[in-house]
């Protein structure tokens, strides 16, 4: 209960943050927040688990479904695996792979 609490707390926190971007309309609900939230977490621990990416070097940003990947990989076949890996999250509903090649 005290995590589910906090979780809540933090999806209050994290949507109160979240403000509007380029002009377009990006109010979120606490659940979409907390979904938002959830995307990133799983392909953050996705990009961890892999040995070929790095986790560290891979930004993700999550807006109402929408993932956005930015930072540096060594390969094109890893730069795909990266937006692959993100397309398979549930709750996905776009990516957009900005993603660098420095090998």
């Amino acid at each position: 209960m005290q995590k589910l609490l906090s979780a809540m707390l933090m999806a209050v926190f994290l949507a109160g943050c979240a403000g509007p971007l380029g002009g377009a309309n990006t109010q979120r609900s606490v659940g979409q927040a907390v979904d938002d939230v959830t995307i990133g977490t799983k392909l953050k621990a996705a990009l961890a688990a892999d040995p070929e990416l790095s986790a560290l070097k891979i930004n993700v940003d999550t807006t109402q479904g929408a993932v956005k990947l930015k930072g540096e990989v060594k390969t094109l076949a890893l730069r795909r695996k990266a937006e692959d890996l993100a397309r398979k999250i549930e709750g996905v509903k776009s990516v957009e792979n900005q993603l660098v090649i420095t090998g």
